[in-house]
């Protein structure tokens, strides 16, 4: 299954208006994200960098941890007006017209 990000952010803002009741507020959504990322980091940490799982840790899901980060995004940029399919199209444009021998000329790449 493969939705757009208009879709997506439509669906968050569908269930949280519905089963979720309300947004939190937008500080709070702030530190949720924070959250989620470091829990991403977690397990980025102990499966490609040099930390071991714990027992606790062995039943995590990277791709749903990802889709958390994803989750609180959407409910940020629907909070705040922003339509992430535009704001990332322009930001591809910036990095493209930014970047575009930048990376090519890098000799430690």
């Amino acid at each position: 299954m493969s939705i757009t990000i208009d879709e997506a952010q439509k669906r968050v803002d569908d269930w949280i208006n519905t089963i979720g009741v309300r947004y939190f507020n937008e500080l709070t959504n702030t530190a949720l994200l924070m959250e989620e990322v470091g829990e991403v980091a977690r397990i980025m940490a102990r499966k490609y960098g040099e930390q071991s799982f714990k027992k606790s840790d062995e039943e995590v899901n990277l791709a749903d941890e990802m889709a958390d980060v994803l989750w609180v995004l959407m409910c940020l940029a629907n909070q705040t007006g922003i339509n992430l399919s535009e704001a990332f199209e322009r930001n591809m444009e910036k990095k493209t017209q930014r970047d575009a021998n930048r990376h090519k000329e890098n000799e430690k790449l």
